[in-house]
């Protein structure tokens, strides 16, 4: 590898437990991505829950500050699982990571004995809902004027479920 080689190649990422100390950047990345986020602080509280799991993305090759390219946060409870928020950092989108992400929630929440996993996913963010789709998610509801955004808009959330078994 010459010397340019080394600033210019892709970032490769793993996919880890999430644990306390990612919970700044999960934060931050949710602040981004979301019009009501939740603090470290919130996460925190549900990942200390026995019920409740998570993975980040965690970029592995060439550099001294790993990108934290994106997290799951996932619950299970009595045979089912939810997809409680995700989240990938922008500048790694339609990279892989979303779908790694779901992947190893979807292993987990079937290892812990779910035999559906459920989401909600807002009606306008179609990435996301092509990505769900592709996964075998099936929409099974809609929750009228769930989320807002920024501006005051009102949007649906989609129910969406995924059989594991």
């Amino acid at each position: 590898m010459n010397f340019t080689d080394y600033f210019t190649r892709r970032a490769e990422f793993d996919i880890f437990p999430l644990e306390e100390p990612d919970l700044i950047a999960a934060a931050g990345l949710h602040r981004q991505r979301f019009a009501a986020p939740w603090s470290d602080g919130e996460i925190h509280a549900l990942l200390v829950q026995d019920t409740v799991f998570g993975f980040v993305a965690r970029q592995t090759n060439g550099s001294l500050r790993p990108a934290f390219g994106g997290f799951v946060l996932s619950r299970a409870v009595a045979g089912e699982a939810e997809i409680l928020t995700i989240g990938v950092d922008p500048r790694y989108a339609r990279s892989g990571l979303g779908w790694r992400l779901m992947q190893a929630a979807m292993r987990e929440a079937s290892v812990k004995g779910s035999d559906t996993l459920f989401l909600e996913v807002d009606e306008t963010n179609q990435a996301a809902i092509g990505l769900y789709r592709k996964l075998g998610f099936l929409k099974v509801g809609e929750r009228r004027a769930y989320y807002q955004d920024k501006t005051g808009q009102r949007t649906a959330a989609l129910v969406m479920r995924l059989d594991l078994r």
